[in-house]
């Protein structure tokens, strides 16, 4: 499948909702510059982290990449497919989300209305590959980050706190010792399963 001949899902007539949340899926994409030093060591990890974060049309702040989850997909299927669409990127993602968070939808964030309320499952993603041309290039650009400017970048609280929970994953070992453990790119970004390989459908 060509990254260009490929396109971003449309609509919400597949879209999960849990009482009045959408749901969402969404990850962290990471990379770890390479060092001949100790690389389990935790102030090198810190030093050689970088998280890739995306621009959205007519604001200056960046977020991750992240979208609905579809009832066709399981919740990592829809962060790997997000991360594909939005940020043009492939890899290995964590077995299980850094955690859930509740927040409005970025039409609805100023209204006090149960409408528009999303609960969000974010993923770590190590990338493993950056695509040249992707499905919303048009509507996001990326940019790889340190940590430190990711805080810093940072336009709401529950994406401060999914670093942390990420930081804490990364430190704790978690996502080194997964990816260490996978001889072949067998993850659910890198298969691209059948569900996903529905959700990204061909012009």
């Amino acid at each position: 499948m060509s990254a260009a001949t490929l396109c971003a899902r449309k609509g919400r007539h597949r879209q999960r909702y849990d009482d009045h949340y959408r749901l969402v899926a969404g990850c962290i994409p990471y990379r770890l510059k390479e060092t001949g030093e100790n690389h389990h060591h935790s102030h090198d990890l810190l030093d050689r982290l970088q998280v890739l974060m995306i621009s959205t049309p007519n604001r200056t702040d960046l977020v991750f990449p992240k979208g609905g989850w579809e009832d066709d997909e399981t919740v990592a299927e829809a962060a790997c497919r997000e991360a594909l669409e939005e940020a043009g990127v492939k890899g290995i993602i964590s077995e299980a989300p850094l955690g859930d968070w509740i927040f409005r939808s970025k039409s609805s964030e100023n209204s006090s209305s149960p409408q528009g309320a999303c609960k969000g499952y974010i993923f770590a993603l190590e990338v493993t590959e950056e695509l040249e041309f992707w499905p919303e290039q048009a509507n996001h650009g990326r940019r790889w980050v340190s940590m430190r400017d990711a805080y810093e970048l940072s336009r709401y609280e529950w994406m401060r706190e999914a670093l942390d929970a990420f930081q804490k994953q990364l430190l704790g070992g978690k996502i080194l010792a997964q990816s260490a453990n996978m001889s072949e790119p067998s993850s659910l970004c890198m298969m691209l399963p059948a569900a996903a390989e529905r959700a990204i459908a061909l012009c």
